[in-house]
């Protein structure tokens, strides 16, 4: 059986129109502190990244903030997690929040929450990895993103065999328990993608 101890939470750096989007931040944030989960992310201190991140931090959870070094006062650093990672480049970002990570959920966000998403999903589709990807569906935000999916799928683009395993959750409670099952049911050692090929990915 594989546990989850690391979420990586991809979301937007601004808070959005709809304050529900900050509440689910921040809800999710507790439950990751109050389950031991150490949350992985971007490591601003701004928008739903900074809501999500200091809301584990003050429920007293762990964080690690990835952030590459040319956003670091663009996106306010944060500062106060037990470890802030800077990068050289969005590159090197990604892979080691994909290395440091068990899991992934999307909250709302824009273009960059979008392809670190997508990347994701792209590489479970091409069976490079087995770690579950959940996307927090709050006030119905990613249905724009389901309905294509489900026209790709139509349309044969996602072909029957190279199907998209993507979770989805309406209510930040549910997160954690579909995580925690969906990894369950993955192989043993399956979420592993070796460095070299998350390189060269």
């Amino acid at each position: 059986m594989n546990k989850i101890r690391t979420i990586c939470v991809y979301c937007g750096s601004g808070p959005g129109t709809n304050p529900r989007f900050i509440e689910a931040a921040i809800a999710l944030g507790r439950a990751l502190a109050e389950n031991g989960i150490r949350l992985v992310y971007g490591g601003g201190s701004i928008g739903l990244m900074g809501a999500v991140a200091t809301s584990v931090l003050d429920h007293g959870g762990t964080v690690t903030g990835i952030i590459p070094d040319f956003l670091t006062s663009r996106e306010s650093a944060l500062t106060r997690v037990q470890e802030l990672i800077v990068t050289p480049d969005m590159h090197e970002r990604k892979r080691l929040m994909f290395e440091r990570s068990d899991a992934f959920v999307a909250l709302p966000g824009g273009i960059g929450t979008l392809e670190e998403l997508v990347e994701q999903l792209t590489w479970q589709q091409l069976g490079r990895h087995a770690k579950p990807v959940l996307l927090a569906n709050i006030d119905g935000f990613w249905e724009p993103l389901l309905s294509l999916l489900a026209h790709m799928r139509a349309t044969e683009f996602i072909r029957p065999n190279l199907s998209v395993d993507i979770l989805k959750a309406e209510r930040v409670e549910e997160i954690l328990p579909r995580l925690r099952s969906a990894a369950a049911r993955a192989p043993e050692g399956a979420g592993e993608l070796a460095p070299e090929m998350a390189r060269r990915l």
